[in-house]
């Protein structure tokens, strides 16, 4: 519906409604399919490599060999695991709600007033941006730790557009 309609001036102006919403997950480059034939090489050559130790009758090295699999194993479970949190970000001209979800189910919410709220980044040059936090009242939260550097700068971008209309609003 055009907004110059004459139908825009009966609509009732929702200051709730969001100008911004994004939901933040950590990136995962390998999925589990991925992670299986990763794990059956890997198994694979350390298999290998063991028989040829115990041939030699170096034994023991077999055993340190099925611990490094059991290692990568246990690694790459967590990092699945620390890979289900998330953060709903959000922007309206009233709020700007930023809902932290960690891997376990736990949520904690932040709620800011747009007009007193500062989008903090640090950037390094060489890099790029390092952290990004949300102030105000003498509080703050950060957003978007695990986010790769690329992403981060996408979402700079957008979130900082969409707190600057929150505040003209």
């Amino acid at each position: 519906m055009d907004d110059n309609s004459p139908d825009a001036e009966n609509r009732p102006f929702d200051a709730d409604r969001p100008i911004f919403e994004a939901l933040l997950t950590p990136y995962r480059s390998l999925g589990p399919r991925g992670f299986a034939v990763m794990m059956v090489l890997f198994g694979s050559v350390c298999f290998g490599a063991g028989l040829m130790f115990v041939a030699k009758g170096a034994w023991p090295v077999f055993g340190f060999l099925g611990l490094d699999v059991l290692i990568l194993f246990v690694a790459f479970k967590l990092s699945y695991k620390a890979g289900k949190a998330s953060e709903e970000v959000s922007v309206s001209r009233t709020d700007v709600s930023i809902r932290k979800i960690s891997p376990e189910g736990r949520v904690r919410e932040a709620h800011y007033p747009p007009a007193w709220t500062r989008f903090r980044i640090k950037r390094m040059d060489e890099v790029g941006i390092m952290k990004m936090d949300v102030a105000s009242q003498g509080r703050s939260t950060e957003i978007g730790a695990f986010l790769n550097l690329d992403d981060r700068e996408t979402f700079a971008k957008a979130f900082n557009e969409a707190l600057g209309e929150a505040k003209r609003g």
